[in-house]
């Protein structure tokens, strides 16, 4: 047996208790401090770095978006206030645009002028007096003020810093700007727009409202499809319109388009632009603009966009790259070559020799005069003619013996004399220059085509030559004829002439009214063929003006009605043609088939800018108008002053 058990003893219940000396939890932040710490100790080392990089990131994107924004807004508010003290208190203005019409409408808006002496109905009497710093100029009293408040144009948020020749936009002189010139003021009030004016503004009307309504802001209108296309992203079209409008009276359309520019148009962007096209369409409509106007905008819009185009000389030879990065100032050849188009390289003197001379800074002309020095002094020429490529690097023609005054080559010859004329005729190297290609188109390029006996310009490649012609040629018979106009030899008007027939036979003998783009002319005797012929890729119409600007140079100078009659007849084709019922103008391909000339959904830029504007003036009898011997037109009819002789001592 077991001796019986104990009785079990008394059960006793213990609480265990916890004494924090000096802290409790209460929820503190300092408590949720040591918890996230002992959470972030838990984490991995990798995920502890993948969050310290995201957070690093996140910080820097948001510092450099709060000063790209407060760099955007400094900008705003340092242009508004720059408009507001460097307006002009008198500036050189010529009279306002007067109405097109009756309606009341189209005076609205219009810009502020001052009260002209002499009031002008209808079209403005276009004289001014360009600034310089040898004339009483208005703008000379406020050129202090204006260095003071206009600091710089921001290259700020550049990928790179200028080069050095590529500075700043400065008011200060570097050389004495050429002397001014004065147009003589008339006094006979001008009529008002005539019935064909009239149909040229109501074209115009047409064609803006289709841009206003789907391509505003935009480069280019596609009429068809009531869209728009980009080139540069610049609003191209309505910069190209600015001068087109004052002259056509058009005051609403134009203030518009002078609110876009000063609010929306800005440079400071990734694009790459051509050196050419932008310089005759945007700095040439800008630096017309100015001019007709009188409105500082467009002339600091102007050196701001010269600025930025500098960087294209910026090669080994100084023959420009043709193509600038506007916003990076990165220049480059085209992707397919080194080569730069001598048409191109040769057409840009006239802007920048302009901008240099309003703005008193001396390194646009001597960059766009350089090349112009440069292409003289090198061989393979043709008894003046010059071969179509030059190369960036070496400085040296390329693609030797062909010779063309179509695409590539036209305008090398039209600036030779147009430059001549605006420094006041006082460059004689340009002179010898344009007066030996003639006579190497004389020699080497003119013939006669069969049955009619057209006279027209050919092409040649290695001695051998094709009787094909660009439309683009058709400025040739307006040049002759301005050369002619300003003392050059008798012959070049008549010769002028003979080629003006054969432009209009290249439109008169399409199906359309409407010339090709390209043409070939018969040179043998055949009773079934026509003097011209159109080849099935080369059909196409671009709206280009070649035909009516030279159309226009020759009714001013000669007073033959018969000009305005071809060009009456031109307009009229335009509208049967090309023109868009919902707003707009468009390009065909085919001008030999009325029934279905197949639009191309385009409206080129120029066809506002140049083919409009060359129509409304030669339908004109005021010989005052933008008168030849006080303006030069550049390649895309934009009107620059003539440059008066400088004064003898």
């Amino acid at each position: 047996m077991y001796p019986p058990l104990p009785p079990p003893a008394p059960h006793r219940d213990f609480i265990s208790v916890t004494l924090s000396l000096g802290q409790s939890y209460d929820g503190s932040k300092s408590w949720r401090r040591r918890s996230c710490w002992r959470k972030w100790k838990q984490l991995s080392r990798l995920q502890r770095n993948v969050i310290l990089f995201s957070l690093t990131f996140l910080m820097l994107c948001g510092f450099l978006s709060y000063i790209s924004v407060a760099d955007q807004w400094t900008a705003v508010d340092g242009r508004s206030a720059e408009e507001q003290k460097t307006r002009p208190a008198d500036p050189p203005v010529l009279p306002a645009p007067q109405k097109a019409d009756a309606h009341p409408e189209n005076m609205q808006g219009a810009l502020p002028q001052k009260p002209q002496r002499h009031f002008r109905r209808g079209p403005p009497n276009l004289h001014l007096r360009a600034p310089g710093k040898d004339s009483e100029d208005p703008r000379q009293g406020d050129t202090k003020r204006r260095d003071e408040a206009r600091t710089v144009v921001s290259w700020r948020g550049a990928v790179i810093e200028p080069q050095p020749g590529t500075e700043l936009p400065s008011r200060k002189a570097e050389a004495p700007a050429r002397p001014s010139s004065q147009a003589p003021r008339i006094q006979n009030p001008a009529a008002s727009p005539n019935e064909r004016q009239r149909a040229v503004i109501d074209a115009f009307r047409h064609a803006w409202a289709g841009y206003r309504k789907f391509a505003w802001g935009h480069d280019e209108l596609k009429p068809v499809s009531r869209s728009f296309s980009e080139w540069f992203g610049l609003g191209l079209t309505l910069i190209d319109a600015l001068d087109t409008m004052w002259i056509l009276g058009l005051k609403k359309e134009f203030e518009e388009a002078r609110k876009w520019v000063s609010k929306k148009l800005r440079f400071q962007k990734d694009v790459d632009v051509n050196l050419f096209e932008s310089t005759i369409r945007i700095l040439g409509g800008l630096l017309s603009a100015y001019h007709l106007s009188g409105d500082e905008l467009f002339l600091r819009k102007a050196e701001d966009f010269g600025n930025r185009l500098m960087p294209a000389f910026q090669t080994p030879s100084k023959i420009p790259y043709s193509d600038v990065n506007i916003g990076t100032g990165a220049a480059h050849p085209p992707r397919w070559t080194s080569d730069s188009t001598v048409a191109e390289v040769t057409s840009i003197q006239l802007e920048f020799r302009e901008l240099s001379r309003l703005t008193g800074s001396k390194k646009f002309q001597e960059a766009a005069e350089e090349v112009t020095r440069h292409v003289h002094s090198l061989s393979g020429k043709k008894d003046g003619l010059v071969p179509m490529f030059i190369n960036t690097h070496s400085g040296l023609f390329t693609h030797m013996g062909v010779f063309t005054l179509g695409a590539r080559a036209d305008s090398y010859y039209e600036y030779l004399l147009k430059q001549w004329i605006q420094g006041g005729k006082q460059e004689t190297q340009l002179l010898e220059d344009y007066l030996e290609a003639i006579e190497g188109i004389r020699r080497h390029l003119l013939r006669r085509s069969e049955p009619r006996k057209l006279t027209f310009v050919g092409e040649l490649a290695h001695g051998r030559f094709s009787a094909k012609m660009d439309h683009l040629v058709c400025f040739l018979p307006g040049t002759l004829a301005l050369g002619a106009h300003h003392g050059l030899p008798a012959d070049h008007m008549e010769l002028a002439r003979a080629l003006m027939d054969t432009c209009y036979q290249m439109n008169r003998q399409m199906e359309t009214g409407l010339s090709p783009e390209i043409v070939h002319f018969n040179l043998y005797p055949q009773n079934d063929h026509k003097d011209v012929q159109v080849k099935p890729a080369d059909r196409h119409n671009l709206l280009r003006p070649e035909t009516v600007e030279s159309l226009f140079y020759l009714y001013r100078l000669t007073g033959d009605r018969k000009y305005q009659d071809w060009g009456w007849e031109i307009l009229q084709s335009f509208n049967t043609y090309t023109r868009v019922p919902s707003g707009g103008y468009s390009s065909i391909s085919n001008v030999q088939d009325p029934l279905n000339p197949q639009p191309r959904d385009k409206m080129e830029s120029f066809f506002l800018g140049e083919t409009l504007k060359y129509l409304y003036l030669l339908f004109s009898d005021d010989p005052d108008l933008l008168s030849l011997d006080t303006y030069v037109f550049n390649t895309e009819a934009h009107p620059l002053p003539i440059w008066a002789p400088p004064r003898e001592v």
